[in-house]
């Protein structure tokens, strides 16, 4: 259970083995209801490694002291990611 949204993690481990490896976090907005963007990378269990990067942006919500994943939305490539920075970029622009 994780009481400051500066230690909330997406990093994961299964029978010892990390599964999901977090790359870099950022933390866009604090409070009762945080949202974060994480860079992590993935266990595949048919190539038998790490792929990524991978991209996933989540709100959590502090309740009873502890933050609780509410939501997420993962980046499914960096194709997609692109995409997302160039409709921000453009909207930002008009």
């Amino acid at each position: 259970m994780v009481e400051n949204v500066d230690d909330l993690t997406i990093q994961y481990e299964e029978g010892g083995e990390v599964v999901v490896e977090e790359l870099g976090k950022v933390i866009l907005t604090k409070g009762a209801w945080s949202t974060l963007m994480f860079k992590y990378n993935e266990w595949d269990k048919r190539k038998e490694e790490m792929v990524g990067p991978k991209f996933t942006i989540r709100r959590y919500q502090k309740r009873n002291g502890v933050y609780q994943q509410r939501s997420k939305f993962n980046i499914s490539s960096a194709k997609q990611a692109q995409a997302v920075v160039d409709a921000l970029k453009g909207w930002l622009e008009e």
